[in-house]
């Protein structure tokens, strides 16, 4: 599916006097979040949704963003200035002036339209993944169910008539073509998992 709005973090504290909030961002690097110059919060700066994110690898940049429900009519939050804290990113919104401003964007998930153009071509979302048809030698083993995010690489759960745990690394995963309604994939020993 095609969400015109990606979650890609959320906003777990105040930072300082001045406004700034801290994201924790749900990508493959908190630089990728320092692009934007706009993000999103649903109406009235509701979550977008209630579960966790899924997330997707752009191998070319290393970054990843997150996707969720489409949002109706969401509330676009101009940013003034961004830094990388550690793992997190530190973000002044414009009109958000105090601390107690800042306070009331707490917990909310922050979102990127796709058609942002500081999304570098060929990046591929996570929500595209989900439910996409997985073949190997030709021949589709299953779809694929979830993404797990692991220290060395996302894992691709592929549930068919077995499940198989998938590392996505080029050894693999080749490429990801989504025009093709499928993805290849080179299947070794001790991919198949043990339950269904």
């Amino acid at each position: 599916m095609n969400e015109k709005y990606l979650e890609t973090g959320k906003i777990v504290s105040v930072h300082g006097i001045k406004g700034e909030v801290k994201v924790l961002p749900w990508a493959d690097s908190p630089e990728f979040l320092t692009r934007f110059k706009t993000f999103y919060l649903a109406v009235g700066g509701t979550d977008c949704h209630d579960q966790s994110a899924d997330w997707s690898r752009n191998d070319k940049t290393g970054a990843s963003t997150s996707g969720g429900r489409p949002m109706a009519a969401p509330t676009a939050l101009a940013v003034e200035a961004s830094r990388v804290q550690k793992t997190c990113v530190l973000v002044k919104f414009r009109g958000v002036d105090t601390v107690e401003q800042a306070q009331t964007l707490r917990e909310k998930v922050l979102s990127i339209a796709r058609d942002d153009p500081h999304i570098p071509a060929g990046t591929v979302f996570q929500a595209d993944l989900i439910g996409l048809p997985v073949r190997a030698n030709g021949l589709e083993i299953g779809k694929i169910r979830e993404i797990l995010d692991m220290p060395s690489s996302e894992v691709w759960v592929v549930k068919g008539e077995k499940t198989y745990m998938i590392p996505n690394v080029k050894a693999f995963v080749p490429a990801v073509d989504l025009s093709l309604g499928y993805v290849e994939v080179n299947l070794i020993e001790g991919m198949e998992a043990d339950e269904n």
